[in-house]
């Protein structure tokens, strides 16, 4: 694990995990646009965003459990989204904002714990932190409260469970195996 003076302070190391992270995403977060688009042309559009949205939410919370910092989910989503964004992403420069609003929403989580707590509770507080966040994004942005009550309970749900999935189990998952390796203590 990480010790206490090096939470507080970026090294070198860390910019360049954290730019790994960046670019791994971005590239990631580009191709699955297309798994998007693929839902979005049959009768599941109305659940394409909130399917989908788990993967697009991944490169926050892997920042913040690798690397155990205050801001580095949010620095981790923006920069994902800023590679996607150069590899010529449909929504444009959209995609920095949809970055920070997801990455909000995952720090938001991780500082719920005090910045303490990087393993299951952090990545849950995550999970649901930015599954609030982008829902209440959503309903703003992409017109969900023109929606019914039942189809937003629907549609909040499969995005906890996406997100959940994605942002929290795979990641943690992920974790894991970093850790294994020995690349970051």
């Amino acid at each position: 694990m990480i010790n206490q003076s090096k939470k507080i302070h970026w090294t070198l190391r860390d910019v360049i995990f954290l730019a790994i992270i960046a670019i791994f995403f971005g590239i990631i977060y580009q191709l699955w646009s297309y798994a998007y688009y693929a839902l979005a042309a049959t009768p599941l559009k109305p659940y394409a965003n909130d399917l989908t949205l788990g993967v697009w939410i991944m490169a926050g919370p892997l920042a913040g459990v690798l690397l155990q910092k205050a801001g580095a989910s949010v620095i981790g989503e923006m920069l994902a989204a800023a590679v996607e964004m150069l590899l010529f992403s449909s929504w444009g420069a959209s995609t920095l904002l949809s970055g920070f609003i997801q990455g909000i929403g995952n720090e938001l989580g991780f500082a719920c714990t005090g910045y303490r707590n990087w393993d299951k509770l952090g990545l849950i507080c995550s999970a649901l932190g930015s599954t609030i966040i982008t829902f209440i994004w959503d309903l703003f942005q992409s017109g969900y409260r023109q929606y019914s009550f039942s189809l937003l309970i629907g549609l909040f749900v499969i995005r906890l469970i996406s997100i959940g999935f994605f942002a929290g189990v795979l990641v943690y998952w992920i974790k894991k195996m970093v850790f294994k390796t020995g690349l970051i203590r």
